[in-house]
């Protein structure tokens, strides 16, 4: 991949390039008509397993992955990691589709690297959104299943000692990420704290820059573990 030109997804018309990744034939060929017909997006291909998503996608190089949770030979949290996980040279933006009798499964998605999450009842619209929020390098972390499920969850995340002394944020800044934690979308933390939007995402960019952390949701993840929420 060395000395390709870098190109923007859905910039100067080069469409988002989306593996669709589902065990079940009528979701994966339902979300490969949605999506194919969408004159901003190309199906770069479409598999049955995390193993074949991991295999397909090093010779495709898409810019989103769809990825379903469940499924044979390697799951889609493994292939998550494998396709975006820490340590991953060239990591691909996943996103996983999942439903609420397999939430479980979603925060273990998000630590493996997973840059955003629906649930497969999400109407063809919100899941066009969020490839178009993924593949522009945003995190998409709806705020009412991240109250549902981050915070169902949170039980087994272990808080690290030191607490918030060992956190290089300002005050301000830690009340910006503990309102994300929580699931607000910056609209939300904008009325609570009477600032502009603008400011939020001045105050999320450096938070993200400050723990190095790439997106929204390893900002929540980061909130839990270092229990700045219960």
């Amino acid at each position: 991949m060395s000395g390709a030109p870098v190109r923007e997804p859905g910039a100067g018309g080069a469409p988002v390039r989306v593996l669709v990744c589902d065990d079940q034939m009528l979701v994966r060929t339902g979300l490969v008509t949605i999506i194919g017909a969408q004159p901003d997006m190309e199906v770069t291909g479409e598999c049955a397993d995390g193993r074949a998503a991991v295999d397909l996608a090093a010779k495709v190089r898409p810019d989103v992955v769809v990825m379903d949770v469940r499924m044979p030979v390697l799951d889609g949290i493994e292939a998550t990691r494998l396709l975006a996980g820490s340590g991953v040279r060239d990591p691909v933006k996943v996103l996983v589709v999942t439903t609420f009798n397999l939430d479980e499964y979603v925060y273990e998605a998000l630590r493996a690297g997973a840059s955003g999450f629906l649930l497969k009842d999400a109407p063809p619209d919100r899941l066009l959104h969020g490839i178009r929020t993924v593949a522009s390098g945003a995190a998409l972390l709806d705020p009412e299943v991240t109250r549902q499920l981050v915070g169902r969850y949170a039980s087994r995340i272990r808080p690290s000692d030191g607490g918030d002394r060992e956190i290089p944020l300002t005050p301000r800044e830690l009340e910006v990420l503990r309102l994300i934690a929580d699931g607000l979308s910056n609209s939300e933390i904008a009325a609570a704290l009477v600032i502009s939007q603008e400011t939020v995402k001045t105050f999320v960019s450096r938070i993200l820059s400050k723990l190095h952390l790439r997106d929204r949701v390893q900002a929540v993840v980061y909130a839990y573990r270092r229990g700045l929420v219960n």
